[in-house]
């Protein structure tokens, strides 16, 4: 029984060493194809070649990443593992290190509901707000009734204005509930890289840079557009994820500087 005990904990022990080698490999492999495909997008753009259709853009990934997945497994098959003893230090060294594991990824989830109550906080303040903006109304609505009543305006007129008071309201409210559901659905689909990729990430291309999520993207974007539609260009800084640039662009929500390939804007949609 106790030699079925040792046996799984060296596999364990091996899993967990493979899947973190694994997982940074693939990474960097990541990251160097993501700068190739960068460079030939700009050298693209600035000589006003034709983009790359969508399948044969999707075709070509998938064939270097059949052709990196058939390296990485060939090595993998040359490779003998590594059997470690299981004397009294090496089981007080994996106890540590799986309690500083423990540790981090419950400072993790500390970290994460932290941010869901800093969330709250903001929509509880947001609603708040939209409440006082519906009482305001609600005052200048009457108010408005009032003199109405004192001018002894036409029931027609009256009428009318009420029902556009209504349809502003009904408009805002829809606004709101968009804004509210886009922010929802970025935040679950978009959201902030993991801790040791973007430590990787800073580290090897961007080392001083604070990458923002898609939603702090999108929201730059929109306000450029919105406060200065005669330059609604956007430099690219290092704080933007190339990803989420690339994305953007391919789906047709940004475009870039026909001179300038480091500048991108929002899509003029309401135009």
């Amino acid at each position: 029984m106790a030699v079925n005990q040792q046996n799984l904990t060296l596999d364990d022990i091996q899993d967990q060493e493979y899947v973190v080698d694994k997982k940074d490999k693939i990474i960097e492999e990541c990251e160097e194809l993501w700068k190739q495909m960068e460079k030939y997008q700009q050298e693209i753009a600035l000589a006003g070649g034709e983009r790359l259709n969508h399948s044969d853009t999707q075709l070509t990934l998938l064939m270097m990443r059949l052709k990196s997945l058939t390296a990485e497994y060939n090595q993998w098959l040359k490779r003998s593992p590594d059997i470690i003893p299981l004397n009294l230090e090496n089981l007080v060294a994996l106890g540590k290190e799986e309690l500083q594991k423990l540790d981090h990824d419950l400072e993790m989830l500390l970290s994460t509901i932290q941010s869901k109550n800093q969330k709250l906080l903001e929509d509880l303040r947001r609603e708040q707000g939209w409440l006082d903006e519906q009482e305001e109304l609600v005052a200048s609505l009457s108010e408005k009734c009032k003199e109405m009543k004192n001018q002894r305006m036409p029931v027609s007129e009256q009428r009318t204005l009420l029902e556009l008071k209504t349809k502003m309201t009904k408009i805002r409210r829809h606004r709101e509930n968009l804004l509210t559901s886009l922010g929802e659905i970025l935040d679950k689909h978009f959201p902030l890289l993991e801790e040791n990729g973007s430590k990787k990430r800073k580290r090897d291309c961007q080392p001083n840079a604070q990458l923002i999520t898609m939603h702090e993207i999108l929201e730059v974007l929109i306000n450029r557009l919105l406060h200065s539609p005669h330059d609604p260009y956007v430099k690219i800084n290092d704080s933007f994820w190339p990803p989420y640039i690339e994305l953007l662009l391919r789906s047709g929500i940004a475009l870039r500087h026909q001179d300038d390939p480091s500048q991108i804007r929002l899509e003029a949609f309401h135009q």
